[in-house]
């Protein structure tokens, strides 16, 4: 069975953009995924900086996948879960298996007008 991602038109570069209500205060993130098969990966970018995305899976309309982020000279890891019902993404990520934050990243558009995976 095919990934619900790998049904989307390809494209390259195309973002999602997402602005989290944190412990911190509201964090502005945009993620570039890229989907083989059910294995994901991409990066993530904040304010914080940018990170590469591992542990990445999507079946069907699943996804997760983790972030190593380097906050403040320390490694906070952040796991992702969320589903994916047509050009969003409904997503919890756990903070340092510490905190939850609920949150839904939007599809940005190209300027072809495409959506954010790049399936090979």
């Amino acid at each position: 069975m095919r990934s619900q991602l790998s049904r989307w038109p390809p494209i390259s570069q195309a973002p999602w953009t997402a602005a989290l209500d944190t412990q911190i205060g509201v964090q502005n993130y945009t993620y570039t995924f890229k989907v083989v098969g059910e294995k994901l990966t991409g990066k993530t970018k904040s304010e914080f900086g940018e990170s590469e995305i591992s542990e990445g899976i999507v079946k069907s309309d699943d996804i997760s996948f983790v972030e190593n982020l380097n906050y403040r000279r320390h490694a906070v890891r952040i796991t992702y879960k969320g589903k994916i019902p047509g050009d969003e993404i409904k997503f919890m990520r756990n903070v340092a298996d510490i905190f939850d934050e609920p949150f839904v990243a939007k599809a940005s558009e190209t300027v072809e007008g495409k959506w954010g995976f790049i399936p090979l």
